[in-house]
């Protein structure tokens, strides 16, 4: 049985390599590769743990248009990239190439889209997909065919969230996430939520009306602060569920495509990562890693 798809939020390991790892990893023209090592390092031991058929690394606009337009301060207070950083996310689609992963990337939209899509047109293949993510917006992809790959914090390791983690989380269906982050709101994206309404509310709320528009419609029959947050924000709620909703573009289905240890050593090599060549040529597969 062949094994599952793994698509990767590029941009999110990447970052988390870069804050994880010290930017004294420096690489043989003395520029940090502490991102690239981090985010390699990840990729194997997700390789070596569930033996993928092939691996895709998305990235896309750090802010998609049409997300900006129904509500402008949606990323909007996020930093600009690191100097250094921007110079590894610029190597990244060509180091991870060595080692027989693919990437994609499309302006128009999201890295997280593109997860999406992938995660789909797998499904509709009767293939299973692992998306590994640090953005809890996918949970919304959740399904039978469909899991969500989070790295465990202070442990080795990863976990995974199937449709009755979601349940257990959030207190709602993978397809009422976007409803839910809309009442909650999501600081990491800038979405402030209705007033007065937290996660136990909107998960309420959701469980008894079954979607944002129906908790809209029978707002008047909730307490009055709850009526008059959903009543008097109605239209951007409607904005935020719409931009927490994803927007999966058009995409093939990628082909199985195995983990190439030594395309990987030769690549780190070039980049000044020694001891990663080393470990490399030195396993006879990635479970030996």
């Amino acid at each position: 049985m062949a094994g599952p798809l793994v698509v990767v939020d590029g941009p999110f390991v990447l970052y988390r390599s870069f804050f994880a790892l010290p930017d004294s990893i420096k690489g043989l023209d003395g520029q940090p590769v502490n991102a690239l090592l981090g985010a390699a390092n990840v990729l194997l031991r997700l390789a070596a743990d569930r033996g993928p058929r092939a691996i895709v690394v998305c990235f896309g606009a750090e802010a998609a248009a049409y997300r900006v337009e129904l509500y402008p301060a949606y990323h909007a207070a996020r930093p600009p990239v690191p100097e250094a950083l921007q110079w590894q996310f610029d190597q990244a689609e060509e180091f991870f190439a060595a080692f027989g992963w693919s990437s994609a990337a499309d302006e128009r939209f999201e890295a997280d889209d593109l997860l999406g899509a992938y995660a789909e047109v797998e499904a509709e293949a009767s293939g299973r997909t692992l998306i590994l993510t640090g953005d809890r917006d996918m949970y919304q992809c959740a399904s039978e065919r469909t899991s969500v790959v989070f790295l465990k914090m202070g442990a080795a390791g990863f976990e995974d969230v199937d449709p009755d983690e979601v349940r257990k989380r959030y207190g709602v269906p993978p397809e009422l996430v976007p409803d839910f982050i809309a009442l909650r709101g999501d600081p990491s994206d800038g979405l402030p939520g209705a007033p007065g309404i937290g996660a136990k509310t909107a998960a309420d709320l959701l469980q008894r009306h079954g979607s944002l528009e129906a908790a809209i419609a029978a707002a008047d029959g909730e307490r009055p602060r709850t009526a008059a947050s959903l009543r008097d924000n109605a239209d951007e709620l409607r904005a935020f569920k719409d931009i927490a909703t994803l927007r999966p573009p058009d995409v093939e289905r990628p082909p199985d495509r195995e983990t190439d240890l030594s395309g990987g050593a030769d690549a780190a090599e070039r980049l000044g990562m020694r001891r990663l060549a080393e470990r490399l040529r030195a396993a006879g597969s990635v479970g030996d890693l």
